[in-house]
C-alpha cells in the first residue's frame, strides 16, 4: 500500500521482523528476571536462607527453564509457520507466559550464584524422591530426550521443515501435548518440596496454567482428527 508520500509501506522486511522478536524476547527475559530478583529487596523474609546447590529450589529453576527453552523453540515455530488462528494464538500464549518464567527463574539463578544450566548431565536428580512420580534422576543418551516430554533433535527438524498446513498444525499440538505432560512432574514436585514460597508458588502456577492448555490441545487434536502421541 502507498504512503501519502508516494512511499510503498507494509509488513516489515525479514531482516527487521527478526530484529523486533528478538527485542522482545529479550525484553521479556529482562522482566522475568527483574521480577525474580525483587525477592531480595529489603523487607523480602524469603531470602533468610539461600537455597543449596542441588536442592529442590536450584534444581528445579536449571532443569525447568531448560525444559521451558524447548517449548518456546516449538511454540515459536508453529506461531510463525502455522495458517491456523487458533493454533497460532495457542503458540503465541505458550511462548510468552514460558519466555516470563524463564527469566524468573535465570534471575533467582543468577542471585544465587547458580550456574543457568545443570552442569552435572545427570537432570532431575533433585528429585530425589520422585519413584512416587514415576520419574527418576535422567542421563543424556544418543537419540533420547534429555528430560521427559522433550522432543528429540530429528523430531524439532521435521516440526521446522513440515509446510504450513494440518499436519504441521497436529504435529505441534503432539509434540506440546507431550512436553506439556512430561514436564508436569517436575512443577508438581517443587510445589510442595521447594524451600522457598516463591517457588512453590510459581511451580502451582505451572501446574495450573498448562493444565488448561493440556485440555486445550487435547480438544484441538480431536477437532482434527488426531491423537496424542503414544
Amino acid at each position: 500500500m502507498a504512503s501519502p508520500t508516494g512511499e510503498t509501506t507494509g509488513r516489515p522486511s525479514g531482516a527487521a521482523r527478526v530484529l523486533v522478536i528478538g527485542a522482545a524476547v529479550l525484553a521479556v527475559l529482562l522482566l522475568g528476571a527483574a521480577v525474580g530478583l525483587l525477592v531480595k529487596l529489603p523487607g523480602s523474609t524469603s531470602m533468610s536462607a539461600v537455597p543449596p546447590s542441588g536442592s529442590v529450589d536450584v534444581g528445579f529453576c536449571q532443569d525447568m527453564s531448560q525444559h521451558h527453552l524447548q517449548g518456546v523453540q516449538m511454540a515459536n515455530i508453529a506461531r510463525d509457520r502455522s495458517t491456523d488462528p487458533e493454533v497460532r494464538q495457542l503458540a503465541f500464549d505458550i511462548a510468552s507466559t514460558q519466555l516470563e518464567q524463564i527469566g524468573r527463574m535465570k534471575g533467582w539463578l543468577m542471585m544465587w550464584n547458580e550456574h543457568e544450566q545443570n552442569l552435572s548431565g545427570v537432570y532431575m536428580s533433585w528429585m530425589n524422591d520422585s519413584g512416587v512420580h514415576g520419574h527418576g534422576a535422567t542421563t543424556p543418551e544418543a537419540g533420547k530426550p534429555l528430560m521427559p516430554g522433550m522432543a528429540v533433535t530429528d523430531e524439532l527438524t521435521k516440526l521446522r521443515t513440515m509446510p504450513p498446513g494440518r499436519d504441521l498444525d497436529v504435529y505441534f499440538l503432539q509434540l506440546m501435548l507431550r512436553h506439556h505432560v512430561g514436564g508436569a512432574p517436575m512443577a508438581e514436585y517443587a510445589s510442595t518440596r521447594a524451600s522457598q514460597p516463591f517457588i512453590r508458588t510459581l511451580a502451582e502456577n505451572m501446574l495450573k496454567s498448562q493444565s488448561s492448555e493440556t485440555e486445550l490441545m487435547k480438544d484441538y487434536l480431536a477437532k482434527r482428527g488426531a491423537a496424542p502421541l503414544p
